[in-house]
């Protein structure tokens, strides 16, 4: 079995052009008609993680929300639009990234995810035993997932599946980084049940202007010129990394997901519709940095090393002290001492929270003595 993910290349954010685009990308997949029934209540998830403007690449630029809207509005949808974002109030940070005028220019009704509605897994399958999400995610009949393609410096890549993050509300986010804490095996499989528990009825992903580097939220901006669709998370997150060029196995919920069998998580369980990915594949794509390696140490013996052999955050010259890092640190492991963030990396957990919501850029990540030497040994082989 195959599961379909359709492609386009789409070179600039221009109206029509896009219009067009996401037309020509959901064509093959049956067009919005397939996945938005008349009168069902549609809520559209962008990726906001905070207000900055759309050429920073750092959340799902308006234009692309804009057109889904319309489309699903054709297709007889009611729609919502909402998101939890990773710093700062859901409707300041709409506005700062342009999505909150473009919600309104569309008569679609903004849901600003900030009631939570707890839910009891009756099976006690998974990780998951209770769980709270936006109530609007509860009330909708169908979730439409709108991800930006981006680096990310615990998870490998944000994509379909890690955008999904944002139906936890808020400092609820915080609960599930400290159940997985230096885990990140755990936390990717968190991810993926939660997508699983929610699976949109259709994904589309931005790829139009991308993130590299130091992604999610200091990253740079790179053209990519791609949009993506597929009903199947996980399978639409595989070609995205064939896309840039990543090695699954740094893409901890595609590594995962293939070591628990899931289908989607390889390329050759994709059927590839559209624009040949051939066109589209870009080189050169920055990862962002390496976070730990596994040397299959003893439990004792990796604690005992940890600082050594894993990246940790580092507070850099640029730092504002505005104190948002110490307010999001799920470990509360930052303080300010002596007019200066200090961390705790005894506490630290690797979640890089703080790198990800930092607004200035401030937070930089300063690779272990072990793993910058195999690094080295291995860029000299």
């Amino acid at each position: 079995m195959t599961l379909p993910v359709a492609l386009n290349k789409l070179s600039s954010y221009e109206p029509e052009h896009v219009e067009n685009a996401l037309r020509q990308l959901l064509e093959p997949l049956g067009g919005m008609k397939a996945f938005v029934k008349p009168g069902q209540k549609v809520l559209i998830k962008p990726n906001l993680l905070m207000g900055k403007p759309p050429e920073k690449a750092v959340t799902t630029h308006p234009e692309i929300v804009r057109q889904t809207i319309l489309l699903a509005q054709e297709a007889g949808g009611i729609i919502y639009v909402g998101d939890s974002p990773g710093l700062g109030k859901s409707e300041a940070v709409a506005r700062k990234c342009g999505v909150y005028d473009v919600i309104k220019s569309t008569g679609a009704t903004f849901a600003p995810f900030e009631v939570s509605r707890p839910i009891t897994i009756k099976d006690n399958s998974g990780t998951f035993h209770h769980l709270e999400v936006a109530a609007d995610v509860m009330d909708a009949d169908v979730i439409i997932n709108l991800p930006k393609l981006k680096t990310h410096q615990m998870m490998g890549l944000t994509g379909a599946v890690k955008n999904l993050f944002g139906l936890i509300v808020g400092m609820r986010k915080v609960r599930m980084h400290l159940q997985a804490g230096t885990n990140k095996s755990f936390f990717a499989l968190m991810l993926l049940e939660l997508a699983e528990r929610f699976e949109p009825a259709l994904t589309i992903m931005d790829a139009v202007l991308g993130m590299e580097g130091n992604g999610p939220g200091s990253g740079e901006p790179v053209l990519l010129k791609t949009v993506l669709a597929s009903k199947h998370t996980l399978a639409l997150d595989a070609v995205a990394i064939a896309l840039v060029g990543l090695s699954t196995d740094k893409v901890w919920t595609q590594k995962v997901a293939y070591e628990t069998g899931r289908l989607g998580s390889t390329l050759d369980q994709v059927k590839l519709l559209g624009t040949p990915l051939e066109e589209l594949k870009v080189s050169g794509f920055r990862p962002a940095k390496t976070s730990d390696i596994n040397f299959g140490l003893p439990a004792p013996f990796k604690n005992l090393l940890k600082n050594s052999v894993t990246s940790q955050p580092s507070i850099s010259a640029d730092c504002q002290l505005c104190g948002q890092c110490i307010s999001h640190c799920p470990p509360s492991a930052m303080k300010i001492r002596r007019g200066q963030v200090t961390i705790d990396y005894g506490l630290c957990i690797r979640c890089f929270c703080c790198q990800e919501l930092c607004p200035h850029g401030a937070i930089k990540t300063e690779q272990g003595l072990l793993l910058r030497l195999y690094e080295f040994i291995n860029q000299r082989r």
